[in-house]
């Protein structure tokens, strides 16, 4: 059994050295080696983080479908991990695409794999404020701000939903 787990970890590790170059090239704004990179540590050993982030990427080139592609392949590897979720919903909100992201937010809260709570938090309530539901938006804000206190995106938006309900 042992002589199995040795190649398949040696893919992974490898696939993880791939994964912290791309992230390292993205960082420094090289896209194009990123998602190289990116689509290398998937070919040796798909992971929803490595899905995830190579649609972070095609996000920042603007090509949204692909990036909303590579989530939803990202959530095929692992349904567990929230950010890929959150993202398609993001990626929908910049299409101006409101009410279709909501599902997605919902499903990131509903996820068991996610430091980032405030997040679909605070997208949430950025749909529900693009569709005039300024009420729902600001609950949204709040929670975001009860996760994360310091995030100051979401304080600036539960005070411009709150200036547009009084």
């Amino acid at each position: 059994m042992d002589g199995e787990r040795s190649p398949k970890k040696a893919l992974l590790d490898r696939a993880l050295r791939l994964f912290q170059e791309a992230y390292e090239h993205q960082m420094s704004g090289e896209m194009d080696q990123a998602a190289a990179l990116y689509r290398a540590s998937i070919g040796l050993f798909p992971t929803a983080e490595a899905h995830t982030f190579l649609a972070w990427t095609y996000s920042f080139q603007g090509r949204l479908e692909e990036a909303i592609r590579e989530c939803q392949k990202a959530i095929e590897v692992d349904p567990e991990f929230g950010n890929p979720y959150n993202d398609i919903g993001a990626y929908l909100i910049e299409q101006g695409k409101h009410s279709e992201a909501v599902p997605w937010f919902e499903r990131a809260l509903r996820a068991g794999r996610y430091d980032s709570y405030h997040f679909p938090w605070y997208n949430l309530g950025r749909a529900h404020a693009a569709m005039d539901c300024y009420g729902r938006a600001l609950e949204c804000f709040r929670e975001a701000l009860a996760i994360a206190p310091e995030y100051t995106p979401a304080a600036e938006a539960a005070r411009s939903a709150r200036l547009k309900i009084h």
